[in-house]
């Protein structure tokens, strides 16, 4: 069983800046039709600095962090018993090309189903920008098998 004393632990925050060559190979990988996305002259033209980040882009950032295996090994947690359970993202303000984005991730929540065999821990992570606005928060699902 994992050790739920680390629910409420928190790994030390990580910054990346948001690049435009990277949004724009995001956007056609991911099929961003919006020139928004891609063309520096259409995201101004709509009201934003710079090009804007693609809504799942963030959880690329995130894998960003100096070490993305930090809970996994904090926890003990054998890759290859892990499971993706969910993910979602809740935006509070967009972010640009040209952004520094602040990463703070912690474990929310470690609980368990089906008498152990299944547990889960549950990533809550929020996103601020270089002017400490809140981007947004980004929840994700690890399920662990275990047996």
């Amino acid at each position: 069983m994992l050790d739920r004393s680390y629910i409420g632990h928190a790994l030390p925050p990580f910054s990346v800046e948001v690049e435009k060559g990277r949004l724009r190979f995001f956007s056609k990988a991911t099929d961003q039709i919006d020139p928004i996305y891609s063309d520096e002259a259409a995201a101004q033209s709509a009201g934003y600095r710079s090009l804007l980040v693609p809504p799942t882009f963030l959880f690329c950032l995130e894998m960003e962090s100096p070490n993305p295996a930090a809970i996994r090994e904090l926890l003990g947690i054998d890759y290859r018993r892990i499971l993706h359970g969910e993910q979602s993202f809740t935006y509070h303000t967009m972010a640009c090309a040209g952004d520094t984005l602040t990463f703070a991730q912690r474990i929310d929540d470690i609980y368990d189903k089906k008498n152990g065999a299944l547990e889960f821990v549950v990533r809550k992570t929020r996103v601020s920008n270089q002017r400490e606005e809140l981007v947004a928060e980004l929840r994700c699902v690890t399920v662990v098998r275990n047996g």
